[in-house]
């Protein structure tokens, strides 16, 4: 079995758990949460703010993978800030 998952892929994706630290972005907590894939790293993360006393989160997950986590981790938090920007802060109302 394990043959055939290897030549027609696996539709498991394996991701490991690290403890990331937030950065703060205009009152939004940003995590960067690269997926490792095949040897390189998916750009992902999510995107938390406290509303009305409830944790708000918003996750994505992008098509682009580039060959080292600090650059993954990097770039998710550039996209991130220019998401909130772009939503002038207005990502969960």
């Amino acid at each position: 079995m394990g043959l055939f998952s290897r030549l027609f892929g696996n539709s498991k994706v394996e991701t490991k758990k690290v403890n990331v630290e937030p950065v703060e972005y205009k009152g939004f907590a940003i995590y960067q949460e690269a997926i490792e894939e095949s040897g390189q790293y998916r750009i992902a993360g999510r995107i938390e703010k406290e509303v009305d006393g409830e944790i708000k989160s918003h996750r994505f997950i992008r098509s682009d993978v580039l060959s080292s986590r600090a650059d993954a981790d990097e770039f998710m938090l550039k996209k991130a800030q220019m998401f909130i920007d772009q939503m002038n802060g207005k990502i969960f109302d």
